[in-house]
Parts: structure tokens; sequence; C-alpha cells
């Protein structure tokens, strides 16, 4: 059986994995109102490429957290990883979640820490919003 880890953190794939995850966070920001485009646009024109470079630093703990549900999909065996994502949203978003969560929480920067916590009520509905997309990225790199 393929594994995330497998699948999304080989060299040869993580840049494209890095770039599909950069796209999907777009694509889904755009979706928003126009005071978290604003600031996702912002942040983009201050500082190009943080963006990607986040998705990049996180990847691998997104992976850990990922990895159970998708060996229960494997087993499975119907639907797609999109449709199971989506299924099963609250646990999933709490999952991924705990790794921006442990993230700021570590972060000594006071204002970082003040900015997530303001975010992190919308962030769950964001999160599970985007979990169907998030699904069929991950299924281009494991089928």
């Amino acid at each position: 059986m393929t594994t995330l880890k497998s699948a999304l953190l080989d060299s040869s794939t993580r840049p494209s994995v890095v770039s599909d995850l950069n796209q999907l966070v777009d694509t889904e920001v755009d979706k928003k109102g126009i005071a978290i485009k604003s600031s996702y646009g912002l942040v983009k024109k201050i500082k190009p490429g943080i963006i990607e470079a986040a998705i990049d630093s996180l990847l691998d703990d997104f992976v850990e957290r990922l990895e159970p549900f998708y060996a229960e999909y494997a087993q499975s065996g119907g639907g797609s990883f999109g449709e199971y994502l989506a299924g099963r949203a609250d646990e999933v978003s709490d999952a991924m979640l705990s790794v921006t969560d442990a993230r700021a929480e570590k972060s000594q920067r006071e204002t970082i820490k003040k900015v997530y916590n303001k975010l992190r009520p919308q962030g769950k509905k964001n999160v599970e919003e985007a979990l169907p997309a998030l699904g069929t990225v991950i299924e281009k790199y494991t089928s």
C-alpha cells in the first residue's frame, strides 16, 4: 500500500506537491470575502513565496497527521479521498490544525500568536471547506 509519506514527501514529487497545494490555497482564498482576499494578497506582495515556504515547512507534519486517515480510506476501498475527508471533516480539520496550533504556540512573536488566535476559529471552517479539494490533490500523487 502506498503511504502518504512515500507519495508526497519524496524529493522527486515534493516540489510539485507544494506547488499544487499552493494553488489549492490560492483557489480557496479566492472563495472568501474581501477582507481575507486583501490580507492574503498583501502578505504575498510583501513577501513573495511565503505561502509556498510555509506549505513546505508544514508538509511533513500535515502528512503525519493525515496518514492514519489515508490508511483507513485505503482499506475502506470506496469513493474519493476528498469525499472520505469531508465525511470526517471535524476530526480531520482538528488533526491538521493541531500542526499550526503547535507552530503558533512555539512562536516567540506575540503578534503572530495574537493574530493566529484571532483567526483560528474561522480556520477550522476554512479547512473543512477545503478538504474535498485537498483529497483531490492527494489522489493525484497516490493513484
